[in-house]
């Protein structure tokens, strides 16, 4: 948006975009690495997902996704989704991508405090995040603050949805570990350790997605404080 040709909103945006960009490097390269270095069980992400669906005692319907690092859970569905790599590769990082999402699918079952305030939020965010920048921006140059201000306001839920899904991502990489340790499938230390390089990876993105949302936010605050262009 033309708020951008403000040359301070780099000093808001730029450490958070630099972030964004290391962890996408890294979340890739760890999963094209680990995609590479078969399992010692022997097991496709599409057999770990059975054998730990049975572990859980529960039963969802698989399905195939398009494209790399497309696997996740719908819980409106109960369906897990998994991308061709994962669910045919008999490797550390398809293990390490369905026990994540397992992970989720567990903290659906077990009605995870985080998760449902973040499924509860995902109506409001998808509304409230393209209509805060455009009721700010309106404000914001018609100098109409109190509407700049509620442009802020609805833009704040995309920060407290990205605050809320941090825990839970990190939570369902703790829980599909745990997972795959007592389903016996990780066979030694190593493995695990590369396993959990490739959740850590995955975790970073998440932080980059906070400190995206947070540093937009303060930008936009800053402007309304009087540090950047007043139309008043």
């Amino acid at each position: 948006m033309f708020l951008t040709w403000n040359p301070t909103y780099w000093l808001f945006a730029a450490p958070a975009l630099i972030l964004a960009l290391i962890a996408q490097a890294w979340v890739r390269r760890s999963y094209q690495k680990y995609l590479e270095v078969r399992n010692g069980a022997g097991v496709t992400g599409l057999e770990a997902a059975q054998r730990m669906m049975r572990q859980l005692g529960i039963h969802l319907n698989i399905e195939r996704a398009p494209g790399m690092l497309s696997d996740h859970y719908d819980p409106r569905r109960r369906v897990l989704r998994l991308s061709e790599g994962v669910a045919n590769r008999a490797s550390v990082a398809s293990l390490a991508i369905v026990a994540h999402e397992l992970g989720h699918a567990a903290q659906d079952a077990q009605e995870y405090t985080p998760m449902r305030i973040r499924s509860g939020l995902v109506p409001v965010v998808n509304f409230t995040s393209w209509l805060g920048p455009i009721l700010f921006i309106l404000g914001y140059w018609l100098s109409l603050r109190p509407i700049a201000w509620l442009g802020v306001l609805a833009f704040g839920g995309a920060a407290l949805f990205a605050l809320v899904t941090l825990p839970v991502e990190i939570n369902a990489s703790q829980r599909g570990l745990r997972l795959l340790e007592r389903s016996g499938i990780l066979t030694s230390r190593a493995e695990k350790k590369q396993a959990r390089t490739v959740l850590t990876a995955a975790a970073l993105t998440y932080v980059a997605a906070l400190a995206q949302a947070v540093s937009t936010l303060l930008y936009y605050v800053f402007l309304l404080g009087g540090g950047g262009r007043r139309r008043d």
